[in-house]
C-alpha cells in the first residue's frame, strides 16, 4: 500500500512502500502461524507424554498392567525394558533443547510401540475397544510429529524488516 495525497505547497506526497507493508503482513502471518502450530504441537505432545509416563509407571507398579503382559505372552523383563524406553522417549520429546534427531528417534520408537501393541492386542483376542487405543495414540503421535516439523520450519524462516524510515516522500 502506498498512501499519497496532494499538498499545495509541495505537490504530491506519498507514505510507505509496498515492500514495507508486505514485510509487515508476512511477519504477522508468520507469528500467527507459529502460535497455532506451537499450541497444536504442545497439546498433542503433552497428551502423548502424559499417557506414556502413566503407562511406564503402570508397567512397574500396577498389578493389572503386569498381568496384561502375561496375558499378551510377553516375558517379565520386556515390561521393564518398555517402561524404561517410554520414560526416556517421553523426556526426549518434552525437553525443548533435545536435538531433533533424538526426538525423531523417539517418534519412531513410539510408532513401533503403538503398532506392535495393536498387533499384540488383536492377536490375543482382546476386544476392539482395547485394540484400537494404540492406534488412537498413534494418531496423536502423528499430529505431534507433523506440527513439530511445521513449527520448526516456520521458526527458521527469516523475514527482514527494512531498517530505513517508513516515510517515503516522492
Amino acid at each position: 500500500f502506498i498512501i499519497c495525497w496532494w499538498s499545495t505547497s509541495t505537490g504530491k506526497r506519498c507514505f510507505g512502500t509496498p515492500k514495507f507493508y508486505k514485510t509487515i503482513i508476512l511477519k504477522q502471518l508468520k507469528i500467527n502461524k507459529m502460535k497455532k502450530n506451537k499450541i497444536i504441537y504442545w497439546t498433542a505432545t503433552g497428551i502423548l507424554g502424559a499417557m506414556m509416563l502413566f503407562s511406564a509407571y503402570g508397567y512397574l507398579s500396577i498389578e493389572e498392567m503386569k498381568a496384561g503382559f502375561v496375558h499378551l505372552g510377553f516375558p517379565a523383563y520386556f515390561r521393564i525394558e518398555l517402561a524404561t524406553a517410554k520414560f526416556i522417549g517421553t523426556l526426549a520429546l518434552l525437553i525443548p533443547f533435545i536435538p531433533k534427531r533424538i526426538k525423531d528417534a523417539a517418534y519412531v520408537g513410539f510408532a513401533i510401540t503403538f503398532i506392535s501393541a495393536f498387533i499384540a492386542h488383536t492377536s490375543s483376542g482382546d476386544p476392539l475397544s482395547v485394540a484400537i487405543m494404540p492406534l488412537i495414540f498413534l494418531g496423536i503421535l502423528l499430529v505431534s510429529f507433523i506440527y513439530s516439523n511445521k513449527y520448526e520450519a516456520i521458526r527458521h524462516v527469516s523475514i527482514n524488516i527494512p531498517s530505513k524510515s517508513i516515510f517515503s516522500f516522492k
